[in-house]
């Protein structure tokens, strides 16, 4: 897959209606995770996905539009990582364009970037909104030890960022890669084809 293709941006209707089926994923993977208190988000299931199948541009439009309808819906605060869930869409999609969805190990590293990629973008939101912290029980608990033993605040804040957002994001590369897979590959190959699909 050539660069320039993996960059093209094609409204198809297989791409238009993987967007909102993305973000029905997404909100699955939040509710999910809430119902059962996990120490993980699991809300970025479907934009990882999204990237996976149809690459960087319609990733990232999946992961912004899902953080501006949820802000708008339920966390007006969610609107301003939108910006984060579009890192993660663009990570992801050129990784996977790159070969990096081949194996699961390979899936885990993509965990890894993205994880970090989300824990550098989050950090200067949260130590804005939030006062460095996340919202998630563990992150701030992990937050609150190291300012009680005088680390930086940005320090503290990162921590608490990366201790959330990496397994976090490896879990649900994993979680996408797996869905990935099982996918049929008449499936996969429309988003996977440089000629302009007009239907499913």
């Amino acid at each position: 897959m050539s660069t320039k293709s993996m960059w093209s941006l094609k409204l198809s209707t297989a791409a238009i209606v993987l967007i909102p089926a993305a973000i029905g994923i997404n909100y699955l993977g939040k509710l999910f995770a809430g119902l059962l208190k996990l120490p993980l988000w699991l809300d970025a299931i479907g934009t990882v996905l999204a990237s996976m199948l149809a690459g960087p541009i319609i990733g990232a439009a999946s992961g912004i539009i899902n953080n501006l309808i949820y802000g708008i819906t339920v966390d007006p605060i969610s609107t301003v990582y939108a910006i984060t869930s579009g890192a993660i869409g663009l990570i992801v999609g050129m990784m996977a364009y790159k070969g990096w969805i081949a194996n699961i190990k390979k899936a885990v590293v993509i965990g890894l970037v993205v994880g970090f990629v989300a824990a550098i973008v989050s950090t200067p939101l949260n130590m804005i909104f939030w006062g460095g912290q996340t919202g998630n029980v563990w992150g701030d608990a992990f937050y609150a030890l190291l300012i009680s033993n005088d680390f930086p605040v940005w320090i503290a804040s990162f921590s608490n960022s990366i201790v959330v957002d990496v397994p976090d994001k490896v879990v649900t590369v994993i979680i996408a890669f797996l869905i990935f897979k099982g996918l049929p590959k008449t499936l996969t190959n429309v988003y996977r084809s440089d000629n302009r699909i007009e239907e499913l």
